[in-house]
């Protein structure tokens, strides 16, 4: 069965504008702006969902962001509310004390420290202005751990983690989204690689893969296949022990 863009589109603008109904009559759509077509399209979809004036878009640089003025015409082009808060006196500061007291941090640490800010941020924001996160990932970044547990992975609904990034693509451009918010090269911002060139291949050969099971390159298969069993847990709830409770005492 082929990909419909505009009923899927129809039926996300349906399917936000009832969770809300059920989550928060009145509340706001807060949505962290990177310019990209994930961030885009969501906060678009928000906008046809709720209107404008109940989707508030938060830009986030830490320090200087080379691509900025792209998710501020983004904001602009979508007639949303637009809020721009730099997050590096904070991280400068935390990395600060952080290493001041278990000295260098890993690289690992530093990659993941500014999405936690931007998701703690988001929900400063969303508490003050009384709203519901946007997570805005994609299934092809969950299904291989592209996403920062805690950072950018979570939100209060989500609508795009059941579309690829081929099918967020198609339904930005059904949505009337410019080019240059569909197409901006997805990056991390950090060590000046594309996200396909951290992961060791294309979205289009890992949404082909996750939509129908096929893989040109085994070796592309299992390194697919690994990342997406390494990264499981974070697609699930918190695992807990499972205690229910005093058992009564045997006869």
């Amino acid at each position: 069965m082929s990909f419909c863009a505009n009923t899927v589109m129809n039926d996300c603008i349906a399917w936000i504008r009832d969770w809300f109904a059920a989550n928060g009559p009145d509340c706001n759509a807060v949505v962290g702006i990177s310019g990209g077509k994930d961030s885009s399209i969501t906060a678009a979809l928000c906008a046809k969902a709720l209107g404008t004036d109940r989707v508030i878009g938060v830009l986030m640089p830490n320090g200087t962001q080379s691509d900025i003025d792209v998710a501020r015409d983004l904001v602009k082009t979508l007639g949303i509310r637009a809020i721009e808060i730099n997050i590096q006196t904070a991280y400068d500061a935390l990395c600060a004390e952080i290493e001041g007291k278990i000295g260098e941090m890993s690289h690992q640490a530093i990659v993941n420290l500014p999405p936690r800010l931007r998701m703690s941020t988001l929900y400063a924001v969303s508490q003050t202005f009384n709203g519901r996160v946007a997570n805005t990932c994609n299934l092809s970044e969950d299904w291989v751990g592209y996403s920062t547990r805690y950072g950018d992975s979570v939100g209060d609904f989500s609508p795009l983690s059941n579309l690829t990034v081929a099918e967020v693509k198609e339904m930005a451009r059904c949505a009337g989204l410019p080019d240059r918010f569909i197409d901006k090269v997805p990056s991390d911002g950090l060590c000046g690689k594309t996200d396909e060139d951290n992961l060791g291949f294309t979205y289009a050969v890992l949404d082909r893969y996750i939509r129908t099971g096929e893989c040109d390159d085994e070796q592309t298969k299992q390194a697919i296949d690994r990342r997406h069993k390494a990264n499981l847990f974070k697609l699930r709830l918190m695992d807990t022990f499972p205690y229910d409770g005093p058992r009564k005492a045997e006869d």
